[in-house]
């Protein structure tokens, strides 16, 4: 199985390409790849997928095609190669192997022909790169936005792996074959003065100066007719050293390279050309008198054991490429910065002749940052600079700096940056200068005032983190024990630094096994222990970031901690913490600048595994507390959305004993009620599992029930398990009130499941508790859900009574959400009874109750009930435009469901091509969500 996004979208299977489908689709499965493994959410795919202007139902569209999507993986076996496409709250992942992707092993060989030392290597591999591509990038998608950004950065990536390779040519002497690849992509890209530079030298170099003349002076007018400027310094230098006949291939310039080896490490292959009569070459700063005579080196060691981040050191190559640039490594404590900002600096060096210079500030050391003036003065020393001459204020040191670095190629590295302000300072002053800077903190205000490009650095994959291991400790012992290495990898959270420590461990225990130690990390409360050695652990490298923090801070992370969710937004942090969202935010804020929650969607946050435990050590006598303020907090929040979708339909019950909610979110409108349902149905889950494992059977079955609407909206889904974890908490409370809501919930769960036997059983019980309790609404529900499973086994008298008996309840407690509900059944089961005339009726006085506020979808079943009524009374033409009606309350509202029902009534008696039409695209959106 192959991906491919350097081309048309496809994926290729052994049975030949997958049918994809529409442009929609294929640009959905470009917006996931090139996230692969990473949650995308809804709303940055409906920005790929319309722009500014998405239509009513994007959501549903989306969500039918990514179920097209999955049903095509699945037909073609994708578990089998590691992939799957699997949804995470409000986002997608299509989780699969780099391997698969045509883009990664692009950039993979692009990496490594930039390693090769011999030319002709670096040729095979760039030439085995650029095969990789079958057109425009991401064919076949609607390229806008995003999408149309990602194409235009593929495409950036492809021309410049042509350059490389017409480079790699000219270190052969194959000139005309640079001449050649490069031809083609100039003609393509005329603006694009790089491309005209580089033909230009291999031209003049094959002997072909002529040619050369007078492709510059092409594009020279093209510049001028159709942008109005001037060459810029590549195109001048390319002429001017054609006219001063300066050294063709055989005749190295002074320095000991030619203008091809000059242009491949990123110099001017003539420095010094101006835009017209160029005045003679200025001296280089590399042989500038003053200059060093030798390029200064302060790095570190290469680090040892470095494994995957292939995606990351590609992105760090793009951030680079820029003018002056600063490139912006980010990521929690251990996550393995400062090994890649050297694995990235040490596989190029000749990118940068002048030197390579290192400090590292020790923002989160507990030994403190160093003056400023220390480092600028190792810098100033590295640069030849003589002691004397060093001066002593930072702001002089500083420029003197910037003064040096001016024309040079050099490359600065800022290890453990705290603040941007001390990074400002010391960044070089020359244009082709690099900096490179790693922060716990995403260093914003360096992104704002300095155009910082930020390479965030996440955790290691699984694969990636069992090399790591297999990296210490070697490949047979890793071999040995596969699922255990994986699991090890896992239980680490894929934390290079844990990752490291525990492989430490293994090293100097051969007596022990993977297995045995993978089953000591799973225990939580002696995990940081394990992953603690000497003076080096997850531990003591978080506890140095949280020392940074401001009280508020490292207060709302210790609340976290006991936070039995996996996700969190700043209404849970601030019923954690016993302050306000305002507040929270503000703390969520500062922790996220830390790296130590991360934000997955607008305000929504995570917290990697190892990070809570530690929060979680950070205050552990307040966990009892945080427990029940959070379940407390879910429980006023599901009120408020079971009341805005379902108003007048939630569960009326006693609030739980010493209930204490913090601050609630208001919810626009039904959508968004749902909506959080939805989205936090597993972090309700864990709440309620958490609950009942405290003891708190009150809250746990509560946070379950008011999850009706959700569970009324999308009744197969899995909610069977959930409800029987309710069941078993009311009846732990001995709540009869609670077994009888849970009863029937789950009753009418197992009747859509199919399971009808079991559901009569339960439903059976449910009216009787409900009496018991005194709950006569609920008996109404119970007696509805009962009436519905037993009309399906043919008891239709007893069904018929029993809704009866639901109206006459609902109707004596004035509650007209539950009438409405069972008079629409009563009406279908009278329509089944042949009483088309009673139908009609029940239909009418339910549609009576509430004909301004009841949902649109209880409106479109009961005018559709009405109309097949009219039907079966002989009325034909009235029967017919309810039913009409019936479809069109459904399509406007989005309920295709209703819309599909209707409109196959409407077909068993019209032949009317606009409800073949209607009943045709209702069902492909049922269906396929297109």
């Amino acid at each position: 199985m192959e991906f491919r996004l350097l081309g048309t979208v496809s994926v290729d299977t052994r049975t030949g390409p997958l049918p994809l489908g529409p442009a929609k689709r294929r640009s959905l499965l470009a917006a996931l790849l090139l996230s692969a493994n990473t949650p995308v959410p809804v709303a940055r795919l409906t920005d790929s997928l319309w722009g500014e202007e998405p239509p009513p139902r994007a959501r549903g569209v989306i969500q039918g095609h990514v179920s097209r999507l999955r049903a095509l993986l699945t037909g073609a076996e994708a578990q089998a190669y590691g992939v799957e496409l699997v949804t995470l709250g409000d986002a997608y992942v299509l989780r699969v192997p780099e391997t698969l992707l045509d883009y990664q092993r692009f950039e993979e060989l692009l990496m490594l022909a930039r390693q090769q030392r011999s030319a002709a290597d670096t040729v095979r591999m760039l030439d085995d790169a650029l095969s990789l591509w079958q057109g425009p990038a991401l064919g076949g998608t609607f390229t806008e936005g995003p999408l149309q950004a990602a194409a235009h950065t593929l495409e950036e990536s492809r021309l410049a792996t042509v350059e490389e390779l017409a480079r790699a040519y000219a270190d052969l002497g194959e000139h005309h074959r640079a001449a050649s690849v490069l031809r083609a992509e100039a003609v393509a890209h005329p603006m694009r003065e790089s491309l005209a530079a580089a033909l230009i030298l291999a031209l003049y170099r094959a002997g072909r100066q002529s040619e050369a003349l007078d492709w510059f002076h092409r594009t020279r007018r093209l510049l001028a007719d159709e942008l109005g400027i001037d060459p810029g310094h590549e195109l001048a230098d390319a002429y001017a050293l054609i006219l001063r006949g300066g050294p063709r291939p055989g005749a190295a310039p002074a320095g000991g390279t030619d203008a091809a080896g000059a242009s491949r490490a990123g110099t001017d292959p003539a420095e010094g050309a101006g835009t017209t009569a160029p005045p003679g070459p200025r001296v280089p700063a590399a042989h500038n008198p003053s200059a060093a005579p030798h390029p200064t080196d302060l790095l570190p060691r290469a680090p040892r054991g470095f494994h995957g981040r292939n995606a990351e050191l590609a992105a760090l190559t793009r951030a680079a490429a820029g003018e002056a640039p600063v490139c912006l490594v980010t990521g929690p404590a251990g996550v393995g910065k400062t090994s890649l900002a050297l694995q990235w600096a040490h596989h190029n060096p000749a990118a940068f002749p002048d030197g390579r210079l290192f400090a590292d500030l020790r923002g989160f050391s507990e030994t403190g940052e160093p003056a400023l003036i220390d480092v600028l003065r190792e810098f100033l020393l590295a640069l030849g600079v003589a002691p004397r001459r060093v001066p002593e204020s930072v702001s002089a040191a500083a420029a003197l700096f910037r003064s040096l670095t001016d024309r040079r190629r050099l490359l600065v590295v800022l290890d453990n940056a705290r603040d941007s302000a001390t990074v400002r300072a010391l960044l070089p002053g020359g244009t082709d200068c690099v900096t490179l800077v790693t922060s716990r903190n995403r260093l914003e205000g360096l992104i704002a005032s300095d155009a910082a490009r930020p390479v965030p650095l996440g955790i290691l994959g699984p694969q990636d983190g069992t090399a790591l291991l297999a990296g210490v400790l070697g490949e047979e012992r890793i071999l040995a024990e596969p699922v255990a290495a994986r699991r090890l990898a896992e239980l680490c959270g894929g934390l290079p630094l844990a990752l490291r420590v525990t492989a430490a461990r293994l090293a100097g225990r051969p007596q022990w096994t993977l297995a045995g130690l993978a089953d000591e990390l799973a225990d939580e409360r002696g995990r940081l222990t394990f992953l603690d050695v000497d003076d080096t652990g997850v531990s003591a490298a978080l506890r140095l970031t949280v020392q940074q923090l401001p009280a508020d801070a490292v207060r709302q992370l210790a609340r976290l901690g006991h936070h039995p969710g996996g996700h969190f937004d700043p209404y849970t942090c601030a019923a954690l913490a016993g302050t306000d969202p305002a507040a929270a935010a503000a703390a969520l804020e500062r922790l996220g600048s830390a790296h130590l929650v991360t934000e997955t969607a607008p305000g929504r946050w995570v917290l990697h595994d190892l990070v809570r435990l530690y929060a979680r050590g950070l205050d552990p006598a307040s966990g009892a507390e945080a427990l029940v303020d959070v379940l407390d907090h879910y429980i006023a929040t599901a009120l408020a959305a079971a009341d805005t979708a379902e108003p007048g339909g939630e569960p009326c019950f006693v609030l739980p004993e010493g209930y204490r909610p913090a601050a609630v979110r208001d919810f626009a409108d039904r959508a968004a009620a749902m909506h959080w349902l939805a989205t936090e149905r597993d972090d309700l889950a864990r709440a309620a599992v958490a609950a009942r494992g405290a003891g708190l059977h009150d809250r746990a079955w509560r946070i379950i029930l008011l999850q009706w609407p959700q569970v009324v909206w999308r009744v197969r889904d899995s909610w069977a398990p959930l409800l029987e974890l309710a069941l078993d908490s009311a009846r732990a409370k001995q709540d009869l009130y609670a077994e009888s809501r849970v009863l029937n919930l789950l009753g009418w769960v197992l009747t859509e499941e199919g399971r009808t036997a079991e559901a009569l059983t339960l439903l059976e019980r449910s009216p009787g508790l409900a009496q018991q309790a005194g709950d006569r609404l609920g008996e109404a529900t119970a007696l509805i859900n009962l009436a519905v499973v037993q009309a399906g086994q043919g008891e239709l008298d007893r069904a018929l009574e029993g809704c009866g008996r639901a109206v006459v309840l609902a109707r004596e407690e004035e509650d007209r959400h539950t009438e409405m509900l069972a008079l629409q059944h009563l009406a279908r089961l009278q329509l089944s009874a042949h009483r088309p005339g009673d139908a009609l009726g029940s239909a009418r006085t339910a549609l009576a109750l509430g004909p301004e506020h009841e949902e649109a979808a209880r409106r479109s079943l009961l005018l559709a009930v009405s109309g097949e009524a009219r039907l079966a009374l002989g009325e034909e033409d009235e029967g017919i435009l309810l039913l009409d009606r019936a479809a069109e309350e459904a399509e406007r509202a989005g309920y295709d469901e209703g819309a599909v029902r209707a409109l196959e009534a409407l077909l068993r008696v019209s032949a009317r091509a606009e409800y073949r039409t209607r009943h045709a695209l209702a069902l492909r959106r049922l269906t396929d969500g297109g």
